[in-house]
């Protein structure tokens, strides 16, 4: 499988420019939390939904309102520009999911996928909700912990590593940030066992969805407060690295791909093999050979973190799906026809508060 890496924004002054407007702007929230019945034998829950964007939309509206991540709806939508959708343009929101291959218990994060999954002890119901994730250099950890401390509005005590990063760009930070508007941490914190993490709020939450944190697990903050209602100390929490999920439909087997981690890409962890190890984890107990493989590799290749249907009968040859990074491509060579032209935006560095 060939490696995929992001390509790097450009134009960080555009990029500001527009930031500092969305920080101003009410940002609307007209869906509830994402939640579906469940039983023994579900693997796949909801369903994908198109929507015309308004006039007014940008993808970072888009995901406050219908709960998903801004880098879902790039990856589900290559070809539409996320700050400037245009009136009538149709947007895929990306709204069902194959459910990670987990124990159903507590909280399960599924780091690569920037998504978060709650079992209730009742077992009859899984509701989820979209992440921020660290960067590389300050990657959320993988493994099995728990919550062991809640906070309603928090203080934040910065480590001397991220006080030393911010005063690298003549931006000091306080040893201590009170609970208030200018606390990256918002109203509420779930502290994890892993020393140094935790779930929690935002007061940017338009940088929801992405690689922005110093590892810690960033939400909504209507979506903490919702679970943090609901969780209590004790509740498990199971971090996975599962950017390939296949999971049993009603009709046979969907698979959702995401791009893995890009470290996880640069070590060359990730390939086709890795397709073989799904199909494994899936089939155990449902014996199956009834898979289009060519088919399943195209699906991973695309990473566009949509479910698609990959087994045989009654389907035909998927084509070739686009991907983020060939549509940003694509926009670049038209680019350096019009002087002046520009990528998307840069600048969202600067959401890395925690």
């Amino acid at each position: 499988m060939k490696q995929m890496r992001r390509m790097q924004p450009a134009n960080a002054a555009r990029a500001t420019t527009i930031l500092i407007a969305l920080a101003a702007a009410v940002l609307p929230r007209l869906a509830g939390a994402l939640e579906f019945p469940l039983s023994p034998d579900t693997e796949v829950v909801g369903a994908v939904q198109t929507i015309e964007a308004a006039h007014e939309d940008t993808f970072v509206r888009l995901a406050r309102r219908y709960d998903v991540g801004f880098e879902e709806l790039r990856q589900a939508n290559p070809d539409v520009d996320p700050w400037l959708p245009g009136e009538g343009t149709e947007i895929v929101i990306p709204t069902q999911f194959v459910l990670p291959r987990a124990e159903r218990r507590g909280i399960v994060v599924n780091v690569p996928e920037l998504r978060l999954y709650y079992f209730p002890e009742s077992g009859d119901r899984v509701i989820t909700h979209p992440i921020s994730i660290g960067k590389q250099d300050w990657a959320t950890p993988y493994g099995r912990t728990s919550i062991v401390r809640k906070a309603v509005d928090p203080s934040w005590y910065p480590p001397a590593s991220v006080r030393q990063e911010h005063a690298e760009r003549n931006d000091i930070l306080p040893s201590v940030v009170p609970p208030g508007p200018d606390n990256p941490l918002g109203t509420r914190a779930l502290y994890l066992g892993i020393p140094g993490y935790l779930l929690h709020g935002t007061n940017k939450p338009y940088g929801l969805g992405m690689r922005v944190t110093h590892g810690c697990i960033r939400m909504f903050p209507e979506d903490v407060e919702s679970l943090f209602e609901v969780v209590g100390v004790g509740t498990s929490v199971a971090l996975v690295n599962q950017p390939y999920k296949l999971g049993w439909g009603e009709d046979g087997l969907y698979l959702e791909a995401h791009r893995p981690l890009d470290e996880d890409i640069e070590e060359g962890s990730w390939s086709a093999t890795e397709l073989t190890r799904v199909f494994v984890g899936a089939t155990q107990l449902r014996q199956t050979n009834n898979m289009h493989w060519r088919n399943a590799e195209t699906v991973m290749h695309a990473s566009a973190g949509i479910p698609r249907f990959v087994s045989i009968e009654p389907m035909q040859v998927l084509p070739p799906l686009r991907t983020a990074e060939s549509a940003i491509a694509d926009q670049q060579m038209a680019d350096q026809s019009v002087p002046g032209a520009s990528m998307e935006p840069d600048g969202l560095e600067t959401l890395d508060a925690q």
